[in-house]
């Protein structure tokens, strides 16, 4: 008899549940999708601005126009060494002897015999010559300085320039940069390495106790020129 009953009971479970599917349609089972790589719910990418904790978003640079000031930051250095020998040997030997000449007597020129002896004249030339030479120089400059924009090109670069003085009593001390740079080399800070300026130009000038200590007159400058020795 319980037998019997539980037997419809789940043939009623089943009609019903046949009798459901009919009126709601096929179902499509899904999952939960947990791929970092699929687009979000707006449709974006994932990106460290809208997925990182820790993101910040970077300094856009100034606009820079005419007039504007950039600071450049020189920082230059060069090594030259340069080497060279030279042996030279030169030796000559000359014997000579006049055994004929003339004498000019009026508008004529007539015979002049050697009575006297036949003019000899004998040399001899030996010359030997050796120099060794070596430069090694190592220069470097590092300063900053702030340039005022002059030009600016068709394309978009800019032309820098700049100069600064600086006196202590008797000391004087000169600067001046010019250069071509673009836009895009200009740090966040309003800075730019003078290795990204084109033609690049870097004048220093000293006067003062100090220079005149060490700098060359006018005499040992044109005796460097010539070097008569």
């Amino acid at each position: 008899m319980r037998t019997c009953m539980f037997l419809r009971f789940k043939l009623a479970s089943v009609l019903a549940a046949a009798a459901v599917a009919l009126l709601v349609g096929p179902a499509i089972a899904t999952g939960q999708d947990s791929s970092l790589f699929r687009l979000s719910a707006g449709n974006r990418p994932p990106t460290l601005e809208h997925y990182s904790w820790t993101y910040q978003k970077p300094v856009e640079p100034t606009p820079i126009g005419l007039h504007d000031l950039v600071t450049v930051v020189i920082n230059e250095h060069s090594v030259v060494i340069s080497e060279g020998q030279m042996d030279r040997k030169k030796k000559a030997h000359q014997d000579l002897i006049l055994k004929n000449w003339v004498l000019l007597r009026g508008l004529k020129f007539i015979p002049d015999p050697q009575t006297a002896g036949e003019p000899h004249v004998r040399g001899e030339v030996d010359n030997k010559m050796r120099s060794e030479a070596q430069l090694e120089t190592r220069d470097s400059m590092k300063f900053r300085i702030a340039c005022t924009v002059v030009d600016v090109r068709p394309n978009g670069n800019l032309i820098i320039e700049g100069r600064r003085t600086i006196r202590n009593n008797d000391e004087v001390w000169e600067y001046s940069v010019t250069g071509e740079i673009r836009a895009k080399d200009i740090l966040p800070n309003n800075t730019i390495l003078s290795e990204n300026v084109a033609d690049l130009r870097i004048h220093k000038r000293e006067m003062g106790h100090v220079r005149d200590g060490y700098r060359r007159g006018w005499m040992m400058k044109w005796l460097d020129q010539i070097q008569p020795f």
